[in-house]
């Protein structure tokens, strides 16, 4: 993945982060959980990074790039 999709994926993780604390302040548990969500799809992006950056890696080995 690209520098932009990481940061995208920060973002969204962030957005996540200021609903659930606008949603907690204000007893909103829809906000709340709509945030936890975001903070949620954020995490599984950055897992799929992760393994797609490790499969490079591993690429890059055998073929010697």
């Amino acid at each position: 993945m690209g520098v932009g999709d990481k940061i995208g994926n920060k973002a969204e993780e962030i957005k996540g982060r200021a609903k659930e604390a606008a949603g907690s302040a204000a007893g909103d548990e829809d906000l709340k959980n709509e945030g936890q969500a975001d903070q949620a799809s954020s995490a599984v992006k950055k897992g799929v990074e992760s393994v797609k950056d490790k499969a490079n890696e591993v690429a890059d080995k055998l073929t010697g790039d």
